[in-house]
C-alpha cells in the first residue's frame, strides 16, 4: 500500500520556503562572521607619557606608539573620575558619575546591579546580548568583571608582590613604593595576563569576540625586574616633570583638602630625600614593562587570523601627577589627573593621524557600538566619536566633565579649564597659553562670561 504523496504544488512551495530559510540563515551567519572582532586593552593609572604623546621625552613605549601610528589618537581624551574604580565604572557603564551615582570604588557586582537599575548594561553584557563572544583577563571594571558576565574569564591578580613593606615609602594606606621587584618577568601578574591573551588569540572563534586585557602597571606600586630600568635612561639625567614652588599661592583654600593626602610623597619630600629621579624613573620604567605586554597582544593579534577584522581599542583610566602640582598622586580636578591616552585602530580606519580635540572615556562605548554596527543604546551618555575618526579636524565644540567626591567638578574644552568646588570656590587656566595650569585667572573680572558659559556644563 502505498502511503499519500503530497500534491506537486505543496511541495515546491515547501521547497521554496526551505532554501529561503536555510538563506535567511546563512546571511545571518556570514552576517555575524563579518562582524569585526574588539581587542579592548585597558592600563592602569597610565598619564600621557608614552611616547607619541611626547609627554616625556624619554618614555620608551615602542608598541603603544605603534598602535597610534596605525590608528588614531586622541591627544586630548580624559576622564570622568581621576580615580580607578569610579573611572571604569563610567566608561563601562556608558554614563556619567553622577548619573550612575558611584562617587568611590565599588564592588563589580554592585556595580553591574547599579547599571541594571538604571535601566542599561555593562559595555560586555551589551555586546553578548547582540551576538557576540566575550573574554577578560585583568583589571577591566575596579576589579575584575562581574562574575558569570563574560563567557570566558582569565581573572585578576594582586597587584603584584612586594619585596618587604616600605622598601623605599611607608604608609598603611597607599601600596605607594618603587625599586627593583621581582626578577623576572614571569613572575608579575601583567605577563600572565598577556599569554592569557595572546593564547584566546591563538584560538578558533566561531563567532565575531570582544577580547578584554587590563594590565595593571604603572599603577603602584612601582615594582618591574631590574632590566626594565637599565632599559632607562640614568637618573642623573633624567628629564623631571615641570614644578613650581608656589604653585599653590593662587587656588583656593579648599583645594587642598581635595588634591592632597598625607599617605603619599609631596614634590618638596621627593627632593629633599633626592628621590624624585627614583620615582620617575620606576615609573618609566613599570610604562616600558606594561608597553612589552602590550606588544605581545599586539603581535598575536597581528599573526592570527583575526588580523584583518579587529578593532583595536586602548585607554587608561585616568592620569597621575609625577611632582607636578607638587603631587605624586592621582584623585585631582587638574589635567595631570584627568588627561588620558585613548587610541583606536582597525581594519578600515584611517591611519597615522592625531585628533587634538576635547574627548571622554565615556565616548568609548557608543563609539564601540557605531564601529560594530550595533543597536544604539539609548542610556549611554557619551557621543560616537566615528565621526572624528573621518575628519579629526572638524570642528567639534563639546566639554569633558570630570567629577570628584560628588560635589567638585572640571569643565574641559580646547582653551579652558574651569574647575568648582563643593565650597562653590573656582579655578579658571587657559590651557593654550598655560598648560602646566599655574596661573588661576578665576578672579579676572574680564574672564566672567567664560566662567558662566562654562558652568552651565556642571551637573545639578
Amino acid at each position: 500500500m502505498h502511503s499519500p504523496s503530497l500534491p506537486r504544488c505543496v511541495f515546491i512551495i515547501m521547497k521554496k520556503q526551505l532554501i529561503l530559510c536555510l538563506f535567511a540563515f546563512l546571511i545571518v551567519l556570514l552576517g555575524a562572521q563579518g562582524s569585526p572582532n574588539v581587542l579592548f586593552i585597558s592600563i592602569d593609572d597610565l598619564n600621557d607619557w608614552p611616547a607619541v604623546f611626547k609627554g616625556h621625552p624619554q618614555a620608551k613605549t615602542p608598541n603603544i606608539d605603534r598602535l597610534a601610528e596605525r590608528g588614531t589618537l586622541f591627544a586630548d581624551a580624559h576622564c570622568q573620575f581621576p580615580l580607578c574604580g569610579p573611572s571604569r565604572a563610567s566608561l563601562m557603564s556608558g554614563m556619567h558619575t553622577t548619573s550612575l551615582e558611584f562617587y568611590t570604588h565599588m564592588k563589580d557586582e554592585e556595580l553591574q546591579k547599579r547599571a541594571h537599575e538604571k535601566g542599561t548594561l555593562l559595555m560586555h553584557e551589551y555586546f553578548s546580548k547582540h551576538g557576540y563572544k566575550t573574554m577578560a583577563v585583568g583589571k577591566i571594571c575596579h576589579e575584575h568583571v562581574p562574575e558569570g558576565s563574560v563567557d570566558i574569564s582569565g581573572g585578576r591578580e594582586p597587584f603584584g608582590p612586594k619585596p618587604k613593606p616600605g622598601f623605599k615609602w611607608k604608609s598603611d594606606i597607599t601600596s605607594t613604593d618603587w625599586g627593583a621587584w621581582p626578577e623576572r618577568d614571569e613572575d608579575t601578574p601583567d605577563f600572565r595576563s598577556a599569554q592569557w591573551a595572546v593564547e584566546r588569540l591563538n584560538e578558533k572563534h566561531d563567532k565575531p569576540f570582544l577580547l578584554m586585557a587590563g594590565f595593571l602597571r604603572p599603577h603602584v606600586p612601582w615594582f618591574v625586574p631590574q632590566k626594565w630600568f637599565d632599559k632607562q635612561v640614568d637618573t642623573k639625567s633624567l628629564t623631571l616633570p615641570p614644578y613650581k614652588p608656589d604653585d599653590w599661592d593662587d587656588i583656593p583654600p579648599f583645594a587642598p583638602s581635595v588634591a592632597q593626602e598625607p599617605q603619599y610623597p609631596t614634590t618638596e619630600w621627593a627632593i629633599e630625600n633626592k628621590e624624585w629621579e627614583n620615582i620617575v624613573q620606576a615609573y618609566l620604567a613599570c610604562v616600558s614593562f606594561v608597553d612589552a605586554q602590550v606588544g605581545k597582544v599586539l603581535d598575536a593579534l597581528e599573526s592570527s587570523e583575526y588580523a584583518d577584522n579587529t578593532i583595536v581599542y586602548l585607554w587608561t583610566d585616568h592620569g597621575y601627577h609625577l611632582g607636578e602640582k607638587g603631587l605624586f598622586k592621582k584623585v585631582t580636578l587638574w589635567d595631570r589627573s584627568t588627561h588620558v591616552p585613548m587610541m583606536i585602530a582597525g581594519p578600515g580606519l584611517p591611519q597615522g593621524q592625531v585628533c587634538d580635540r576635547v574627548v571622554s572615556l565615556i565616548d568609548m562605548y557608543p563609539t564601540l557600538l557605531d564601529l560594530c554596527d550595533l543597536p544604539t543604546n539609548p542610556k549611554n551618555e557619551g557621543r560616537s566619536l566615528t565621526p572624528l575618526l573621518e575628519r579629526p579636524n572638524d570642528a567639534w565644540n563639546h566639554h569633558s566633565l570630570t567629577t570628584l567626591f560628588r560635589y567638585n567638578h572640571s569643565v574641559t574644552t580646547e582653551q579652558y579649564r574651569y574647575i568648582r568646588y563643593e565650597d562653590g570656590s573656582e579655578e579658571l587656566y587657559d590651557r593654550q597659553a598655560d598648560p602646566n595650569e599655574w596661573t588661576n585667572l578665576a578672579s579676572k573680572k574680564s574672564l566672567k562670561g567664560v566662567k558662566q558659559r562654562l558652568a552651565k556644563h556642571l551637573p545639578n
